[in-house]
């Protein structure tokens, strides 16, 4: 099948408002509880359809120095080929990025571009796919693919591999600010560096109902990432701590919500109600330049271009 078009859409990052990772099954991979939150900071996806030939290419101010690393292990150009490999739907595929979200910031910044490739795919194709057809394509790529592909809600609760999503009623949006150290943080390690700690095992099931107002998810906001994190990369630790004073808390406002976001390096500070700081410089960022952005109410809309 041949065709032409352009799709574009706004990959939108995500939060994760909790975390709790069990213990690896006999898969060897981990099942996780996690409340999921998009945010408005994304990446720009165009896909072009093209009778033959495929193409990637990522430009912007968040492209690391030494680039990507190889085409076909990026995640925006494995679901592209996973999509069409499904449905026979592009011969041919055209894709640029434009990358505002930080690369190894546990933002899903990876897993946005390949949910945002596969939501213009879809769009593009005279014989889209159903959205569970779609999501089975996305849990084959990674745990935070499903959520950022799903254009049902802003928010849900995942849990299995991330792949199980109940959506929820988005809470309304909030200022938020992401510190973003000079780091990046390995998933892969940071899962082995959680085999390897002694913690105890992590409760589940978290009471639906507390995930229905910002106040609720303050009180459950939690990260088991974050320990492990912290002692090996002795700044997220330094930066969880300052902002979790006092002075800072007051500041924020009722209900913040500080926590290392995915496996890091990001910390991100949800304001609570009624906070005493406007958007702009972060007290207690130890000198680190902060991304400033908001959640959001919304899924971003797929635009087909031409």
């Amino acid at each position: 099948m041949s065709g032409h078009g352009e799709a574009r859409v706004e990959a939108q990052a995500k939060l994760n408002l909790f975390l709790r990772v069990f213990a690896r099954d006999p898969s060897g991979y981990h099942q996780l509880e996690t409340l999921f939150c998009r945010i408005a900071l994304a990446d720009t996806v165009t896909v072009g359809i093209t009778d033959s030939g495929r193409s990637l290419d990522v430009s912007g101010a968040r492209v690391p120095a030494g680039g990507l690393g190889p085409v076909e292990k990026n995640l925006a150009w494995r679901s592209a080929v996973a999509y069409a490999a499904a449905t026979g739907f592009p011969d041919g595929f055209r894709i640029t990025i434009d990358k505002r979200i930080p690369v190894g910031g546990g933002l899903g910044g990876g897993s946005a571009d390949a949910g945002g490739v596969l939501r213009a795919l879809n769009a593009l194709n005279p014989r889209p796919l159903p959205e569970p057809d779609l999501l089975r394509i996305a849990a084959a790529l990674g745990a935070d693919v499903p959520f950022l592909t799903q254009s049902e809600s802003a928010m849900a609760l995942g849990t299995g591999y991330g792949e199980r999503l109940q959506y929820l009623p988005a809470l309304p949006a909030r200022p938020a600010w992401l510190i973003v150290p000079d780091v990046a943080v390995n998933t892969a390690d940071a899962y082995r560096w959680l085999d390897e700690s002694d913690r105890g095992a992590s409760p589940s099931q978290v009471a639906i109902e507390r995930l229905e107002s910002w106040r609720g998810v303050a009180s459950v906001a939690a990260n088991d990432f974050e320990s492990v994190v912290a002692t090996r990369l002795p700044i997220i630790g330094r930066l969880l701590s300052a902002l979790r004073t006092p002075e800072l808390a007051s500041v924020l406002g009722e209900d913040a919500v500080v926590l290392l976001s995915g496996s890091g390096s990001t910390v991100a500070a949800v304001a609570g109600e009624r906070p005493h700081l406007d958007l702009g410089p972060m007290p207690g960022n130890l000198g680190i330049p902060v991304i400033e952005t908001e959640t959001s109410e919304f899924v971003e809309p797929v635009v087909l271009t031409h």
